[in-house]
């Protein structure tokens, strides 16, 4: 396989046209996030027909181009939301399809996160040298070792492909891993409402309305100023700040010295949009406040989210699926809160789609209703597994 460096804006534009003859494209980044908002891109592996490339994005300073040629194509890829983030948040571009890897694997057996070394490995036969995965991938010029290493994520790609599409028409799960992937190459996915950033703040569980509605816009301010800076959020104000700064409630910048981890330069730079924000949130009239999020399920429901979880996993291994792919604990508990009534409603409330639907919801409704209880079978002869009986209770509707 020819492998190309691709270091200049004429060997991009070059690149580009060499995809769109071609209908599909392996894809893998490098990256780096620990101190920056938004990825910074290192270096771009492609594979296009019989060539390997190497973008690098240090020296290529716009890659809009690339993000267009792949915009019509099939993107082939082992755990690609990262990688296609990056080309939503920088691009707002991304491809027409995505073929991950991973989970195209997990809809054959092989669990819900499989490394591309444990993959290539079973599917190809070739054993990956992952000698460089902490490398620095921001130094210049590339060695010999590294280069190695980013063909070797990508060059494979396309034949795990073939093998893992082959597997799912045999198993006849195709179309559901179709549907699983199809979110990927949605923008919408790797968009932040700006009204829920307040959720992802520690504490949060635990405040009033109000607090709530203070920490909203504090969190809507962090977000726009580390944005503006390109630094994470805890560059900004920390987790635990956050929280300090909702029960001062600073009504002027000299406020804010009282919070220790919230240094000078800080308050100088911005205290006063905090100040700001914290009014803001207090002006609020209250039915405009935010609602409390809902609290994990307790006592009894928390039952009745373990016992569904059970059946939930028994209905996997029956299929052979990973239990985490079929339905997810806080679906459970959404069940476990709502009660519905019917089996349908029961689907609507895992916000499942067609074949998940088809495999779980009428035995879920049928536990929450009475109408079967669980069982293990086999213990004794040293094949247990879950069983479900009837229990004469009334049937599903």
């Amino acid at each position: 396989m020819n492998v190309t460096l691709i270091e200049d804006q004429p060997a991009l534009e070059g690149l580009c046209e060499r995809v769109a003859a071609v209908e599909r494209v392996a894809l893998d980044t490098e990256f780096h996030n620990e101190r920056s908002y938004a990825a910074r891109l290192m270096v771009v592996q492609l594979v296009v027909g019989d060539e390997t490339a190497l973008v690098d994005p240090l020296r290529v300073r716009d890659l809009g181009p690339l993000a267009a040629a792949l915009e019509t194509k099939t993107v082939v890829g082992h755990a690609l939301q990262s990688d296609l983030k990056i080309f939503a948040d920088r691009f707002d571009r991304l491809p027409a399809v995505a073929f991950d890897t991973q989970l195209a694997a997990a809809f054959c057996g092989y669990g819900m996160a499989i490394s591309l070394a444990d993959l290539v490995h079973d599917l190809v036969g070739i054993r990956l040298r992952k000698s460089q995965t902490v490398s620095d991938w921001s130094t210049r010029p590339l060695s010999p070792q590294q280069i190695d290493y980013l063909v070797d994520d990508v060059r494979h790609l396309i034949p795990m492909q073939d093998a893992l599409t082959a597997r799912l028409i045999a198993a006849g799960r195709l179309s559901w891993f179709e549907s699983d992937a199809r979110p990927l190459v949605d923008l919408g996915r790797y968009r932040t409402d700006p009204e829920r950033l307040y959720l992802r703040v520690p504490g949060a569980m635990r405040m009033n309305r109000r607090e709530l509605g203070i920490l909203r816009e504090l969190a809507q301010l962090r977000d726009a100023l580390a944005r503006e800076r390109d630094v994470p959020l805890k560059y900004i104000i920390p987790d635990d700040v956050m929280s300090g700064i909702v029960s001062l409630r600073p009504a002027e910048r000299d406020d804010l010295a009282q919070l220790r981890r919230l240094d000078a330069g800080a308050r100088k730079a911005y205290g006063e949009r905090i100040v700001a924000a914290v009014a803001a949130g207090l002006a609020l009239p209250d039915d405009e406040l935010p609602r409390k999020p809902a609290r994990p399920p307790g006592g009894d429901r928390e039952a009745i989210v373990s016992c569904l979880a059970v059946l939930a996993n028994a209905i996997a291994t029956e299929h052979e699926l990973p239990a985490g792919l079929l339905v997810t604990r806080a679906a459970l508990e959404r069940v476990a809160r709502e009660l519905p009534g019917t089996a349908a409603e029961l689907a609507n409330a895992l916000d499942a789609s067609e074949w998940r639907a088809s495999l779980v919801a009428e035995p879920l409704f049928a536990l929450l209703s009475g109408a079967v209880a669980l069982t293990i079978d086999g213990a004794t002869r040293g094949s247990p597994h879950v069983a479900r009986v009837a229990t004469g209770g009334a049937p599903p509707p």
